[in-house]
């Protein structure tokens, strides 16, 4: 029998119901919302916001980190580790981790929650995997909704894993507590193939893999770190980088890397540094939601549609300039200006 439309209508929950289930610690319906949260389409999206706005209140209470490093590092194992261990001093932990989208189909590799098999099983973690969509940093796009969201569920630890390193890190450290960045024992030789950009974003240099023959060769990456952190300045006025060695296999060294992100919490909220981060964030995240949303609005508009393959068409072949293209676009979009 074929439900009608008012019926399937009833069926979907209100945002305040699914609040408190979120809330309640219903693991299902956070992971519906989350799905909601990333989805483009417009009744999702009005739900999203409705459910957003009953969850606010309830947020904000968590630890927010954000996790960076080159190929290699082992940023899954590192994260499982350091998971089981916070989640061993008491806390729940979620884990955003952000997998790189194709280009051309729009599919994602989606592989952390696999790497992460005994923190996936634990009760006290939450980990979900999405898909970048090509947005600028290789964060999700949603990905600052979702940590609401998990904050709300009770998650007082929110790890966002990144794809990887580039210019574009700027994103995750924009929503963030602490920036923490992975680094392989490879001192200065490494340090050259990585954008100064994102060292100076950091808030905590680790490096990994530091065990068995590499042990030597992480204290000299640490020496190397530690004289071209010197040079940089600090991402807070209140507080000196620290770069620390540990082993994600072995568990040696992430204890220390966990007392160290709670000094850090420690020292920004006793100067009031956290709270005016985390308000700046709020207005970025502002700024950033309507650039993005008049993009996609832009890109949609039917005028802008029919032009724009001959517009890039033209741009490519030198026959008029980036400029020029864009202005008469805009003018499509928002009708021409008036002098």
């Amino acid at each position: 029998m074929r439900r009608s439309p008012s019926a399937s209508r009833a069926a979907v929950p209100s945002a305040a119901e699914t609040a408190e289930a979120i809330r309640s610690g219903d693991r299902r319906a956070l992971a519906r919302a989350i799905t909601m949260i990333e989805s483009s389409r417009p009744d999702h999206r009005e739900r999203a916001e409705a459910l957003l706005a009953e969850l606010l209140p309830h947020t904000g209470r968590s630890v927010r980190i954000g996790i960076s490093g080159v190929p290699g590092v082992g940023k899954s194992t590192f994260i499982e580790t350091f998971g089981l261990h916070v989640i061993g001093q008491g806390h729940r932990i979620a884990v955003l981790a952000v997998d790189p989208s194709s280009q051309r189909t729009g599919g994602s590799i989606l592989g952390d929650k696999t790497r992460m098999e005994e923190l996936t099983r634990n009760p006290s973690a939450f980990i979900r995997p999405s898909p970048s969509g090509g947005t600028l940093g290789g964060v999700a796009r949603r990905t600052r909704e979702a940590m609401l969201a998990c904050e709300a569920a009770g998650y007082d630890v929110v790890v966002v894993e990144t794809v990887g390193v580039g210019q574009s890190e700027t994103t995750v450290a924009d929503m963030v507590d602490l920036f923490m960045l992975l680094l392989l024992p490879g001192g200065g030789d490494e340090l050259q193939g990585i954008k100064k950009g994102i060292v100076e974003l950091a808030d905590l240099i680790v490096v990994n893999k530091a065990d068995g023959a590499l042990v030597d060769a992480a204290r000299h990456a640490v020496a190397e770190y530690r004289h071209a952190l010197a040079l940089l300045r600090s991402p807070s006025k209140d507080w000196k980088v620290p770069v620390l060695t540990c082993s994600a296999a072995t568990g040696t060294g992430v204890p220390e890397i966990w007392e160290t992100v709670g000094r850090y919490r420690g020292t920004l909220s006793g100067s009031g540094a956290l709270d005016a981060r985390r308000a700046e964030q709020a207005r970025a995240w502002m700024w950033s939601e309507i650039a993005e949303t008049l993009t996609d609005a832009f890109r949609r508009h039917p005028a802008v549609r029919a032009e724009l393959p001959r517009a890039e068409q033209a741009v490519t072949r030198a026959e008029t300039t980036p400029t020029a293209a864009a202005r008469a676009l805009l003018e499509r979009f928002l009708g021409p200006r008036e002098d």
